[in-house]
């Protein structure tokens, strides 16, 4: 194998034609200051030139996957993710979002700091304001802060195995995860560090659902 089977962070990247935003996302991963990571970047079905953007860093790191399915959508793609990982961590990237260089050695700093936490999420930045619909009422319009946003989940291996990942919703999956997960295990919600940056594609569905 080229890659890794013992690193300490899984990172899962879905993307569907989003070719002219993943070279930053990803570079953003290969930017880290926390090193010992695997990116596993799930193609949902992308007709776009997504792979030719990939193909290179594939060749250049290791640390780096690629996989390709028929369109499932983002819960689905995030499973396959996971399934394929390996980290005692796992967390996400958006395709359309990126990393601050200290994200990785913040998150898991603050984990091993607090052992008995088995799932974070917050701690980012996003223009103001960012409004999405509301996900217990779709006629109402909150702060995108007051969510739970998916890039910012980071936990235990075992918690997304557990409670068997993200259920196949159309909006507002990672809200459904975080509070699965909250019922059966210790969770914690978190302003600071703000180091994973928000920013919404055209087709991105918080815009468009």
């Amino acid at each position: 194998m080229r890659f890794s089977s013992t690193p300490d962070i899984s990172i899962i990247l879905p993307t569907f034609n989003r070719a002219a935003h993943l070279e930053k996302a990803i570079e953003s991963v290969i930017c880290q200051t926390f090193k010992n990571w695997e990116l596993i970047v799930v193609d949902d079905g992308s007709s776009d030139n997504s792979f030719e953007i990939v193909a290179p860093l594939l060749e250049r790191y290791s640390t780096i996957r690629y996989m390709k399915h028929k369109n499932r959508k983002v819960a689905l793609s995030r499973n396959a993710g996971i399934q394929a990982s390996f980290g005692r961590y796992i967390t996400f990237l958006d395709s359309d979002d990126h990393y601050l260089e200290n994200h990785l050695a913040s998150r898991i700093t603050l984990m091993e700091a607090m052992p008995d936490v088995d799932l974070l999420s917050g701690g980012f930045l996003c223009d103001e304001p960012t409004m999405v619909k509301d996900c217990r009422n779709l006629d109402k319009m909150i702060d995108i802060r007051e969510c739970t946003l998916c890039g910012t989940i980071f936990g235990k291996r075992e918690l997304f195995f557990a409670i068997e990942g993200f259920r196949d919703l159309d909006y507002a999956e990672d809200t459904d995860l975080w509070e699965r997960a909250s019922h059966r295990f210790s969770v914690k919600k978190i302003e600071d560090p703000k180091s994973y940056v928000y920013q919404r594609a055209s087709d991105s569905i918080t815009l468009n659902y």
